[in-house]
């Protein structure tokens, strides 16, 4: 029994060996295995046997700092707004304090653009082919005569009362000795013309410009001028006139002077479609300044970076 026991035990001995042998030799294969099969994130096969020297082991350990370290440069390099699905965008403009609208305004100056693409250039084309230059100034007068009378509104409002006078004396010579305006006797006689709006007049008492906006049709205009529109349409005598004749004759007056309008600025149209790399930039700094200098009649004060225009 003594020596049957011992046999066993032998035996049991080494059944554990064996099998420990084996699993120690399976660990070692699969440990080589991917050992010799690992890759970085490039998908390039790293040769890392068990026999690797030590700098290859170290240079194999820097790898995945280094891909970290790449991605992280390439979040830093953009800061803007992350949208899901798509690539970011190379560059976010700031929209100045004049104009935070812009991208609201560009698409209503497209709009206007194709309308007048279209419709207005075309009839003040036909309508300088069809008219001929005498008569064309003399349409040109008489609307400028009518002009005079919120002119001569808005120069009282302004306390001008100097340049109210000369509106009001050009109003009257040339609507009686310049057959209602068809003659510019005044400027002849040396009567002035001034140019005032109601636009002009909340500015010279103080109310700032506010925002650049495109309005359809109308054009280039701010958050004051746009309200000035109003009062100078109450003020207008076309417009007013319109409610105490026929109902066609207020919409065909008002058409002609538009009309009459646009056929003079063909000729500068050239030469602001070769001047501006940006339309749109160049027709917004042009009427912002343009309005400030009437504001001020001609000597607008220095004007900081960060201050809205006047």
């Amino acid at each position: 029994m003594v020596l049957l026991g011992f046999f066993l035990s032998g035996c049991a001995t080494t059944n554990k060996s064996t099998t420990a042998d084996k699993i120690t030799d399976t660990n070692t294969t699969t440990s080589a295995n991917i050992n010799s099969s690992a890759s970085d994130d490039t998908g390039v096969l790293l040769n890392t046997s068990t026999s690797a020297s030590p700098d290859t082991n170290a240079s194999v350990k820097d790898i995945a700092p280094t891909t970290d370290n790449l991605k992280k440069e390439q979040r830093e390099a953009y800061e803007g707004p992350v949208f899901k699905n798509a690539a970011p965008p190379a560059t976010y403009p700031g929209f100045s304090k004049r104009d935070p609208w812009e991208p609201m305004n560009r698409a209503v100056f497209r709009f206007n653009e194709s309308a007048d693409d279209y419709v207005f250039r075309p009839v003040a084309k036909g309508y300088r082919w069809l008219m001929p230059d005498p008569l064309q100034t003399a349409v040109g007068n008489v609307f400028s005569n009518i002009n005079d009378i919120p002119v001569t509104l808005n120069n009282l409002l302004q306390l001008k009362f100097g340049n109210a006078a000369t509106s009001g004396m050009r109003l009257i010579v040339n609507t009686t000795f310049g057959l209602v305006g068809i003659f510019d006797l005044a400027s002849d006689v040396g009567l002035e013309k001034h140019d005032e709006d109601f636009g002009q007049t909340l500015g010279y008492h103080g109310v700032a410009s506010g925002p650049y906006l495109v309005l359809p049709f109308f054009g280039p205009s701010s958050i004051r001028d746009a309200g000035g529109r109003l009062i100078d349409a109450a003020s207008d005598p076309v417009f007013v006139g319109s409610f105490f004749v026929a109902p066609f004759i207020g919409p065909v007056v008002g058409a002609s002077r538009a009309t009459d309008t646009r056929s003079n600025l063909l000729k500068s149209e050239k030469t602001l479609d070769e001047a501006a790399l940006d339309k749109y930039e160049f027709m917004r700094e042009a009427y912002l300044q343009r309005r400030r200098n009437l504001v001020h009649d001609g000597n607008p004060p220095p004007q900081k970076e960060d201050e809205d225009n006047d």
